[in-house]
C-alpha cells in the first residue's frame, strides 16, 4: 500500500489509475459493462509539468490542464487533484497499475499528440454505455465504421495505448471497459510490456461515512 504522495512520485505516462465504488451509478457501470471496477485514467507525466491524470468523466469540477477549461468528457488534469477527488467527493476506491518497463519518449510524444485530438469528447450518457459496450463485442465486419464522437474512460485509455503502440489495432475502442484493465484480465500488450499488479492508494478524505 501506498499513500497517495508516494504513489504520485513513483507514478510515470502510462500507468493507469483503476476506482470502484458503491453509489448506485457506480454499480451501474460495473454491471453493464461487467466490471469489477468503474473508472480508469492513464497518467501522463512530463519534465516540467506536474503529474496529470488523462481520463473521461461526467463532471467538470476540476480544471482542463489542456484546454484551460472546466468541462465535461474527455479531460486532462492534476493527478493529484483527480485522485483526491475521486477518492473523496464520489467515494472512490483507488488502485494503481504501472507499466513495466516504463514508456518511452516516443510513447510520451504519442500519448500527447492523442490528448490533441480527443480532449474535449464528449462523454456519453449512462443509459447507453450497456449498447456500446454490447456493440464493441460484434465482429467488425457486421457493423458501420463510427468515429469516436464520444468516449467513456476505458475507450481514452484504450485508444492511447494504441497510439502508443502498446494495443493492437483492430478492435473498436468499445470493446474496452474499465474491467479490462484489472489484472483479473488477461490484457496482452505489446513490445514487451506488461502492466503490474494493483497497488492500493490510500487518500486520507475529508468526507464523512
Amino acid at each position: 500500500m501506498l499513500t497517495l504522495d508516494e504513489a504520485v512520485k513513483v507514478t510515470r505516462t502510462g500507468d493507469l489509475w483503476i476506482f470502484r465504488g458503491r453509489s448506485v451509478p457506480d454499480r451501474a457501470i460495473q454491471t453493464m459493462t461487467n466490471s469489477p471496477v468503474n473508472h480508469v485514467g492513464m497518467a501522463i507525466v512530463t519534465e516540467d509539468l506536474p503529474p496529470m491524470m488523462w481520463h473521461a468523466e461526467l463532471g467538470k469540477s476540476l480544471l482542463d490542464l489542456w484546454s484551460g477549461t472546466h468541462q465535461r468528457g474527455v479531460q486532462l488534469h492534476d493527478l493529484r487533484d483527480a485522485v483526491t477527488t475521486w477518492a473523496d467527493r464520489y467515494d472512490q476506491r483507488p488502485w494503481l497499475r504501472q507499466l513495466e518497463p516504463e514508456a518511452t519518449p516516443e510513447m510520451e510524444d504519442a500519448a500527447l499528440r492523442t490528448v490533441a485530438r480527443l480532449d474535449g469528447t464528449p462523454f456519453p450518457s449512462t443509459a447507453r454505455l450497456a449498447a456500446r459496450w454490447a456493440r464493441g463485442r460484434v465482429p467488425r465486419r457486421l457493423r458501420k465504421e463510427a468515429t469516436l464522437e464520444s468516449a467513456y474512460c476505458a475507450e481514452v485509455v484504450a485508444v492511447t495505448y494504441e497510439e502508443m503502440g502498446l494495443l493492437p489495432a483492430g478492435r473498436r475502442p468499445n470493446w474496452y471497459d474499465p474491467g479490462r484493465f484489472w489484472s483479473g484480465d488477461d490484457l496482452e500488450l505489446l513490445l514487451g510490456h506488461r502492466l503490474g499488479n494493483e497497488i492500493t492508494v490510500g487518500v486520507e478524505r475529508t468526507r464523512r461515512p
